[in-house]
């Protein structure tokens, strides 16, 4: 039989006796035990201390009625518990995270569904109502007739999730542990989806978000947030975790999101940093955001101009290169001066013992790091650039813009 939470929460409790021992006010999920299984339910009795009904004292429940296996006298006392899940409490009328849909929503009821074991009825939650019938039957239960209610809901259009597609939403995170709350199915989403369900949701609610992914998967989330909420989260984190999560970043994302911190903050983060990639970030953060070197990223991938093509191919086989991102090599001289760029493309159609300077693109294009970034974008779009060199005062590559750098300046500004 299904049940909904709102017809379950009222319900009068009597024990096997018959006795009534009190009315469901409250209901939980034990996640740590059953992460679906209704494992108590709160009994009030008036100006009596509350009672609780464990799943295997169960005989029966229905819209309105439950139905005890146990007497009254082997019902405990109710003693909160930080990790019992409550139904009404921290589920209804609260945003979640649809991991299917990929959006936040709000649940208007949950569904319930029986299993009878060893004697006794236990209730599954099987998903959340985020539709217009779990509104209705909030708004008309206890003043409509339960059979009239359904009659009304089997009219209305259906909108549930599955639980298993569910991804609660806990600021705290001492009770995240002890709820067994996890971030893994937004691990499984692409950064960009998490970060725009991310905007529907409080401050608390977001950092709370963050505080819980991997590294790499909370660096790649603020990449993609909103430059003014990354910096409301990184502001407000430990020093040290905002350091682990900003050396998951490209280095020029890591400089864009501490130039935008108070001083200090920036300084307590660069300190908790390994040397190199503190290092790198401070050199870019040298530079004027809206010029080259601030839109520049200094890992790039670069070779000897006279270098084989096979030979290449496998030493970047070797190096942990991020091949989402590679789409051009730049070349070096004897002199390790800016000589060109080859394109990936280029290279894996060209014969194995051509040289780099074979395969070199027309025409040479660079800029110094102090370039405004006007010259950036007119050199992208004349040229229909995926990447450009930056040079030093002495030809050298430093770093490269990549088109996705120009898009987000754009967007940005």
């Amino acid at each position: 039989m299904e049940l909904y939470a709102t017809e379950l929460m009222g319900s009068r409790a009597y024990d096997s006796e018959g006795n009534f021992v009190g009315r469901v006010r409250e209901f939980f999920l034990e996640p740590a035990e059953a992460p679906n299984r209704v494992s108590h339910y709160l009994l009030s009795r008036g100006n009596y201390q509350p009672l609780v009904a464990k799943h295997n004292q169960v005989a029966s429940v229905s819209a309105g009625k439950l139905q005890l296996n146990v007497g009254e006298r082997a019902l405990e006392l109710y003693r909160p518990n930080e990790s019992w899940l409550a139904v009404q409490k921290d589920l209804m009328d609260q945003q979640i995270i649809d991991t299917r849909g990929r959006k936040v929503v709000r649940v208007n009821d949950v569904d319930l569904a029986e299993l009878k074991a060893n004697g006794n009825v236990e209730l599954r939650l099987t998903q959340v109502d985020v539709g217009l019938p779990g509104a209705v039957r909030r708004l008309l239960q206890g003043v409509v007739p339960p059979a009239v209610i359904r009659r009304l809901q089997s009219q209305l259009p259906q909108k549930s999730i599955r639980w298993e597609f569910v991804n609660l939403i806990e600021p705290d995170p001492l009770r995240r542990v002890k709820l067994r709350i996890s971030h893994e199915k937004l691990e499984d989403l692409h950064p960009a989806d998490v970060a725009e369900m991310m905007e529907d949701l409080s401050a608390a609610e977001r950092q709370g978000i963050i505080a819980s992914l991997d590294e790499e998967t909370a660096a790649a989330v603020l990449a993609e947030l909103d430059e003014r909420l990354t910096t409301q989260i990184v502001e407000k984190m430990d020093p040290g975790k905002a350091a682990d999560i900003l050396e998951e970043m490209a280095p020029n994302a890591a400089a864009d999101v501490l130039a935008d911190l108070p001083k200090e903050t920036s300084e307590e983060v660069l300190d908790e940093m390994p040397g190199r990639e503190a290092d790198e970030v401070r050199e870019l953060l040298a530079f004027d955001p809206s010029t080259a070197g601030g839109m520049m990223n200094p890992d790039f991938v670069f070779v000897g101009e006279t270098s084989p093509r096979d030979e290449v191919l496998e030493w970047m086989r070797d190096q942990e290169l991020n091949l989402d991102q590679l789409d051009t090599i730049v070349l070096l001289d004897d002199n390790a001066q800016y000589s060109g760029t080859v394109s990936v493309a280029r290279l894996l159609l060209a014969a194995p013992d051509q040289r780099m300077a074979e395969l070199r693109m027309e025409p040479l294009l660079s800029l110094p790091g102090n370039a405004d970034e006007k010259e950036v974008f007119e050199l992208f779009d004349k040229y229909n650039l995926r990447m450009l060199t930056v040079i030093d005062a002495e030809s050298r590559p430093i770093g490269a813009i990549t088109v996705d750098d120009v898009v987000s300046r754009l967007v940005k500004d």
